[in-house]
């Protein structure tokens, strides 16, 4: 534990104290050297957690669009992990905190695998090719393009988290969760655990009564029409799908109405004019999302990029704080340097992965290798202004960066659907994976964790999650023809593949409607950004989210309205039980989240190995 005299929630020093004064202050009153962080064991559980969270992830990505968190469930599960090793007697030494946060580490480059556009990408190719790689390859490629993002945190990780004391909120929050389980076992660890494990097997045995024995209805119809059909044929109906309510509930109040506003205007107003105007033929979930994830992307992506655009000062000082990073000058570093990651392991870890990066580009994907050249370069960039981005706003704008280089490669190689996805795929992974180690950087710099150590963490779970998704995917989606139908709704791969076509080909072969309602959407993704922005803090609550709207038009109205109903159970406790809340949100929902997909997953190698019928 720190010295009583730190606060490890809070840095040494506010960032307006010169950077080495901040520096030794952290040496001298929250570094602990002597405190265990990479051990064997925490590396070795962090890879279980992780590839178990990742699968989770995975699970729920192609369920909802989202990638949850997992520091903050990881840091909680690593805890009950340890104490029921004790308890069982397998482990003498409990589990210290630099050594969780170290596990946390692990964890969260495997978990995050899922994310940066990975998976999009991946399900977004098989849409539109039908050709799946071979899972070694596939393999290799997201493990390099994690360690690229891993090797690219590491010269801007002293500039953003040591000098300037960026918050990254989601790592200031993990540091805290950290400290608060481990210093207060009785009243914080025990209980959050304890209610982790209850939500998860509760619905471990939910899902397994539902998807093995059948014995739950899966959907339950709500007892109304429209345009003469029933509302379960618009999708709009309840799922008792409790991975949903637990995805909700992490989500702010904000996006959880706006999904279901999304989704209300979407499949009960958007759809039957539709239908009625002979535009949609089929009354189906397929059939509708084949429209409307026109808007719905356009509404993403000009959103996304108009956020970007507004945070120009946070872009501007990503690029000129480069100098600043590199500057060779700096030697005053009041012994930082001999703890922090060595310069020279970014540009070696570049001239390593680079080239099998390349490689991979022309050989898998038949990018043109001067493409391919530029693409990894313009990635690590991208990485450094997304990795600032989410210091300040805790949001890794990867659904601006990965169009943008869309549209790069849709002008450069027309006609390259492959290429176009898998070279944003690149922009994507690097950005995520570089946010994601300075985020638990971020954790242990307030901790005082050894920053080397928490690099090799982070390398040791990228290759954890790479082996854990690739046969995953393979095995819960056999045939991507189920991508983008009801039970995998799957729409950040829908988006990935529309935006491809849209700029591979052009939106000049759609349908006359669908033109204008790319337009709405673009026009109100750009209007939505810059309201939130501009308009006084009181009222951006009120505000729909862009995100919340823009993903209701490409998943399941059931799905919305299950998420909302997360949310909203979420919001009225933070309001009515502030500290209940607290303590029971977020173990509660990740143990529905953890327990529904790892059964569901589970039941799926079952169904294939014939020892359960689907």
């Amino acid at each position: 534990m720190p010295p009583p005299s730190a606060d490890p929630s809070a840095d040494p020093r506010p960032p307006t104290v010169p950077p080495t004064e901040r520096e030794a202050e952290w040496l001298a009153r929250t570094y602990q050297p002597g405190a265990a962080n990479l051990t064997v064991r925490a590396v070795i559980v962090g890879m279980l957690i992780g590839g178990a969270m990742s699968l989770s992830n995975l699970y729920v990505f192609f369920k909802t669009g989202w990638s949850m968190g997992v520091t903050l469930t990881a840091c909680i599960l690593a805890f009950s992990a340890f104490r029921l090793l004790q308890a069982l007697r397998l482990v003498k030494k409990p589990l210290g905190v630099l050594e969780n946060n170290a596990l946390t580490t692990v964890a969260s480059g495997a978990g995050y695998m899922t994310g940066g556009g990975n998976m999009a990408a991946f399900g977004a190719l098989l849409m539109v090719t039908t050709v799946r790689p071979e899972p070694l390859p596939m393999i290799a490629w997201f493990a390099l393009i994690a360690a690229l993002g891993v090797f690219a945190a590491i010269p801007i990780k002293r500039q953003l988290i040591n000098q300037e004391g960026l918050a990254f909120p989601t790592g200031t929050a993990t540091a805290e969760t950290i400290r608060s389980i481990h210093g207060d076992v009785v009243g914080g660890g025990a209980s959050k655990s304890t209610w982790l494990a209850g939500s998860a097997v509760f619905a471990a045995i939910l899902t397994w009564l539902r998807d093995a024995w059948h014995v739950i209805p899966g959907t339950i119809g709500l007892p109304a029409t429209l345009a003469g059909r029933s509302l379960a044929t618009w999708t709009l109906s309840l799922k008792a799908e409790v991975v949903l309510l637990g995805g909700g509930a992490l989500m702010s109040f904000r996006t959880g109405w706006s999904l279901l506003l999304g989704g209300v205007l979407t499949y009960g107003v958007l759809a039957p004019s539709l239908v009625a105007h002979g535009i949609v033929t089929t009354v189906s979930y397929k059939a509708i999302v084949a429209w409307t994830l026109w808007p719905g992307a356009a509404l993403l992506v000009a959103s996304g990029l108009t956020s970007f655009a507004i945070d120009y000062k946070s872009i501007a000082r990503s690029f000129t704080g480069l100098s600043r990073i590199f500057n060779r000058g700096q030697t005053s570093d009041g012994g930082i340097a001999a703890v922090e990651c060595p310069a020279w392991w970014f540009p070696a870890g570049f001239v390593v992965l680079s080239p099998l990066v390349i490689a991979l580009m022309v050989w898998l994907f038949q990018i043109p290798l001067w493409a391919g050249l530029i693409a990894v370069p313009l990635a690590v960039v991208m990485g450094f202004v997304a990795a600032r981005v989410t210091g300040e706003t805790d949001v890794t704008p990867t659904k601006a960066l990965g169009p943008v280089t869309q549209m790069i490669y849709g002008i450069i190689t027309p006609g390259n659907l492959s290429g176009n996805i898998m070279s944003a795929n690149v922009t994507g992974g690097i950005g995520l994976h570089a946010a994601d180690l300075l985020t638990t950087l971020k954790t242990g710099w307030l901790l005082g964790a050894k920053p080397r150590h928490q690099v090799y963490a982070q390398l040791f779970g990228v290759v954890a999650g790479a082996v854990v998704v690739v046969p995953a995917f393979n095995l819960i989606i056999p045939d991507p023809s189920v991508l983008g139908g009801e039970a995998w709704p799957a729409p950040a791969c829908v988006v990935w593949a529309g935006v491809s076509k849209a700029f591979s080909g052009g939106v000049g072969a759609l349908h006359a409607t669908s033109r204008v309602a790319i337009m709405a959407g673009l026009a109100l993704g750009v209007a939505l950004a810059l309201l939130e922005k501009l308009a006084p803090r009181r009222l951006r609550p009120l505000l729909p989210s862009p995100s919340g709207l823009g993903i209701a038009m490409v998943i399941p109205g059931s799905n919305c309205i299950a998420m909302f109903l997360g949310a909203a159970i979420a919001e009225t406790m933070r309001r009515i039980m502030p500290k209940v809340a607290e303590k029971t949100i977020v173990p509660v929902a990740s143990g529905l989240i953890a327990g529904e997909s790892l059964m569901g997953i589970l039941i799926a190698v079952l169904i294939v190995a014939g020892v359960i019928a689907a």
